[in-house]
């Protein structure tokens, strides 16, 4: 009966589909920005928002509208407005309204989420002389946590977001778990950290949506659990009442008329009860209609990518004639040029490599010309390095000779888009050689070499972040400064200007000040207001310090290294319990949205192989780097390539965008860099390596063709130390994802969500299973994963 009353629900709902059509008033055809805004996340008692991050041009701005619960100012020039409130006072997400050309448009603020967490440390009458903090409360910097004596104990207060916080104290110099709190947990590369655990982190407690069903210019979201405020936004608009109807636990949504006049748009929603907010939904629309189906997206629906990254010298020699290797005999070979280059990126294009696998965004590495000699040093063998990579440019805007020419780029962009596929491009800015034309004319434009204590500032990533060297003859410039992020924006607006390019990866973005970021993501929207540019950054740090650079004014993205690390975790070792990688996934939710574009890697150039690592031919905790010099790294223990495949199944299936590193579809293996850059094979695969193409391959095709997996909610249905399943729902598309680390067989009782009752379920791995009253009995092969979906892919 209770299916029975759902199924009438929904017909009385969307019968009033014959309704006549509405529209968002104050939203003109014209709007005065095209992106969709990011949420404005309160800082404390006093938030600085910087204008232009969402408004570009902040003379379009021709007023403010700001609820009563805010004081506020705005600066004559438009460009930044100070929001003051109780934070205590505020509901969890509220709005402002900014007009701007005739539009009304609506910006969400989030209440300030930290608490305040007191440490401690008793030195027991013993003489100490410093006690610091180093975690992912402080991104492992612990100068920038001292805690103070106060006759008895050291002590200090941290405001710190809801979420799990793994870190160490530092006694003199000397890390170590902390004495006063006995959680700790295994730190996932063969060490372990004291944990912290701070505010509500049970995600039951908070409402969920999901996108139930949808006809005409309706459509209609489940909420689960209490609901105290429902938000809709077309685009930055907000929906009011007369848009949304409520019967239960239902919502229905009329699509306004405004949508007709577009082939894209999106409906966002969220919501929220006094434990907080909901997952966030993203509906992609097709006039004022909702996409339902994957055919009628486009390369430039940025949540859709799937990515592939290859170090360009290191794929495929297309061209012979452009082959230079650096002459000298302190290189060793693994770190002079191997050859690949543009022409034979563009031939895996032409032949239909990328097509075949379902990539349908390239990830180039760095392209730029770099120096002729040999730099650096490696102790063990020793070695010095050419800049086979590209990360050490010498100039910005000129293709380096040995990768081929700006034609061949031109071809290679041009052909990738006949096939439904974006280019980015690696962007290096942070950095230049010291034989870069700027650093000889400009050497004052770098950070100093020397600390005030006379020390070198090379490699100090936390604690001179924005100013470190990566090395002596790698000058970091001082991109806080208007003489310098001028002129490096424009290097970099140069190439999707001039060339037809979709967007960047960026590297060492958290050594980049956000005067750079701002700089270059206003400059794209007012020079290309059009065209989608991707922004996706690199940053290894915590959460907070990763979000920092995601926003309407700065970045689309950035990898998530946090998952990554508990994902490689997870999969590669026995061990490591599912728990911890649905707590990280969950934590991820809660900073960048449960529909993001954050990167998901199988792995990349800065890290050894996964599959070495699953096969223990790499050990956790040991130096990969060394590794890599010093002895032949293989797969090892041949279960490594079932492990591998579960990597990007879960990769594939999760929020976000996926993306594979060159080698990782078929379980290439190695240590760290060098050993982890080898040269692309394309032949004489072996059986297992052409099983693992063969099922990636597949995997990503049931990603493209299954909106689930791109814009669907995601509920964790069962988790355990072995066992991992989660579903995803769009609509009518519904997907059940199964994972089993263990080294047995298992048969797997999972009780489906009462809003799958009327979905038809077949898996695409072939695993026994049965499905009655709700009820899903899946039978899964040691190390292995099951996607059930709605159509066999």
């Amino acid at each position: 009966m209770k299916y029975r009353l759902l199924a009438l629900i929904t017909v009385t709902f969307l019968v009033s589909s014959c309704q006549k059509s509405l529209r968002i008033e104050h939203a003109t055809t014209s709007p005065a920005v095209h992106d969709l805004l990011s949420v404005i996340q309160l800082a404390g008692d006093s938030t600085l928002v910087y204008l232009t991050d969402y408004f570009p041009d902040p003379q379009a701005i021709d007023s403010v509208s700001i609820p009563s619960h805010f004081q506020y100012s705005i600066s004559d020039s438009k460009a930044y407005l100070t929001l003051k409130a109780d934070n205590q006072s505020l509901p969890w997400l509220s709005y402002i309204f900014i007009w701007a050309k005739g539009d009304k448009y609506c910006l969400l603020v989030r209440k300030n989420r930290k608490l305040p967490v007191t440490f401690t440390f008793d030195p027991q009458g013993k003489k100490v002389k410093s006690v610091q903090l180093a975690g992912q409360i402080n991104d492992w910097n612990p100068s920038s946590t001292n805690l103070t004596f106060d006759g008895k104990v050291y002590k200090t207060t941290k405001l710190l977001n809801p979420g799990k916080y793994h870190y160490q104290v530092v006694i003199d110099g000397k890390w170590m778990l902390d004495p006063a709190n006995p959680t700790f947990e295994d730190n996932g590369m063969g060490g372990y950290n004291s944990v912290l655990v701070v505010g509500n982190t049970n995600p039951e407690e908070l409402p969920k949506l999901v996108p139930f069903s949808t006809d005409g210019n309706k459509l209609l979201i489940k909420a689960i659990g209490n609901v105290d405020k429902f938000i809709v936004l077309w685009q930055n608009y907000l929906m009011d009442d007369k848009f949304i109807t409520s019967k239960e636990e239902f919502y229905e949504i009329t699509i306004p008329e405004n949508a007709r006049g577009y082939k894209r748009s999106h409906i966002r929603i969220w919501a929220y009860n006094q434990q907080g907010e909901s997952n966030n939904l993203l509906i992609p629309l097709d006039g004022n209609r909702v996409v339902i189906n994957p055919s009628q997206l486009s390369r430039s629906d940025k949540h859709a990518q799937i990515m592939y990254f290859l170090l360009v010298d290191r794929f495929k020699n297309g061209n012979p004639s452009n082959d230079f290797k650096v002459n000298d005999p302190e290189i060793h070979p693994k770190a002079n040029y191997f050859g690949g280059d543009l022409a034979g990126v563009t031939q895996k294009v032409k032949d239909g490599y990328f097509t075949k696998l379902g990539i349908n965004t390239i990830w180039l590495s760095p392209i730029t010309q770099n120096p002729l000699g040999a730099w650096g040093l490696y102790p063990q063998p020793r070695t010095k390095f050419s800049g086979y990579h590209g990360y050490w440019p010498v100039s910005s805007s000129k293709v380096d000779f040995r990768f081929g020419t700006e034609s061949e780029l031109n071809e290679l962009i041009a052909e990738a888009h006949k096939r439904n596929m974006n280019v980015i491009l690696d962007y290096v800015a942070n950095h230049v050689h010291q034989e870069h034309p700027l650093y000889k004319q400009h050497p004052d434009w770098a950070t100093s070499l020397y600390l005030p204590d006379g020390s070198l500032n090379t490699e100090r990533w936390d604690e001179y972040r924005l100013t470190t060297w990566f090395d002596t003859f790698l000058p970091t410039l001082d991109l806080e400064r208007p003489e310098v992020y001028e002129p490096m924006t424009d290097s970099a607006l140069f190439w999707v200007s001039h060339y037809d390019l979709d967007g960047f990866r960026h590297d060492a973005t958290k050594h980049i000040h956000e005067n750079f970021w701002r700089r270059l993501t206003q400059k794209i929207k007012l020079n290309l207001p059009n065209k989608p540019v991707y922004q996706i950054g690199e940053t290894y740090g915590s959460h907070e310090l990763i979000a920092s650079y995601i926003g309407s004014g700065m970045l689309d993205a950035q990898f998530d290294f946090n998952i990554y690390d508990a994902s490689v975790a997870a999969f590669a070792r026995n061990d490591y319990p599912f728990t911890k990688l649905d707590g990280a996934l969950h934590q991820t939710f809660s900073y960048f949205g449960w529909i993001n574009l954050m990167g998901y890697i199988s792995g990349n150039q800065d890290r050894g192989r996964f599959i070495s690592y699953a096969g223990g031919a790499l050990r956790f905790g040991e130096d990969a780097k060394k590794a890599g010099w010093t002895r032949e790294i293989g797969v090892g223990d041949s279960t490594a390539y079932a492990k591998l495949c579960m990597l990007n199944a879960f990769n594939m299936t999760i929020p976000g965008v996926p993306t594979i590193y060159y080698g990782d579809e078929f379980g290439m293996p190695g240590g760290n860099d060098p050993d982890n850059r080898r040269m692309m094979k394309f032949e004489g695969l072996s059986t297992l390596e052409q099983q693992t193409l063969e099922t990636v391959t597949k995997l990503v095709n049931i990603r493209r063709n299954n909106l689930a997996l791109v814009y669907g909610s995601f509920q964790t249905i069962l988790v355990n130390d072995n066992v991992y399943a989660y579903v995803r729902k769009y609509f009518d598309n519904t997907v059940v994802v199964i994972f089993n680390k263990s080294n047995q067989e298992q048969v797997i009782d999972l009780q489906l969500p009462e809003y799958m009752s009327d979905s038809v379920l077949y898996p695409n791995f072939n695993s026994k299973y049965s499905i009655q009253n709700g009820k899903l009995e899946v039978t899964l092969k040691p190390n292995s994963f099951e996607i059930f979906t709605t159509r066999i892919n």
